[in-house]
């Protein structure tokens, strides 16, 4: 198992579709592609921010899901996903009930990341597991948490 920690990280955000089509990948994410390459199955935990993922995990999975990686461009229709064959989950912690995220806001930025990044790249089936109000649970329901995600 390989664990890779976005914040520790080093990289520049991308700024312009060349970049993400044509500019090589910085060395300090080569064994972050590397690993994510090699995985059946992904685990992506991370704190709602806005309604969605935070800018950092976003610009990290711009960087490492570009062309030759994630995706083949064609002559013609949508791109061929390259992961094929993998799962995921997505772990998601929040502030708000997330009964509350999933019905009223339709869970928009964990669909934004299931449907743009990880079913377009070919990874299915994609499951999530979103914690809310973090802040306020007990230490109980934390370790219970756990149990359940290990």
């Amino acid at each position: 198992m390989t664990r890779i920690e976005v914040a520790r990280l080093d990289f520049p955000m991308m700024r312009t579709r060349e970049e993400f089509e044509t500019d090589q990948l910085p060395q300090s994410l080569v064994e972050a592609r590397d690993a994510i390459v090699a995985a059946q199955h992904l685990v992506v935990t991370f704190p709602l921010w806005l309604g969605t993922m935070p800018a950092l995990l976003k610009a990290f999975l711009e960087q490492v899901m570009r062309p030759s990686v994630a995706l083949e461009y064609r002559k013609h229709g949508f791109p061929k996903g390259l992961l094929a064959g993998r799962s995921a989950r997505l772990i998601v912690t929040m502030g708000m009930p997330a009964p509350i995220y999933r019905w009223y806001f339709r869970a928009h930025g964990v669909r934004g990341l299931e449907r743009s990044v990880l079913r377009f790249a070919g990874i299915k089936p994609v499951r999530e597991t979103l914690l809310g109000m973090v802040d306020a649970a007990s230490d109980a329901k934390r370790q219970g948490w756990l149990g359940r995600l290990s």
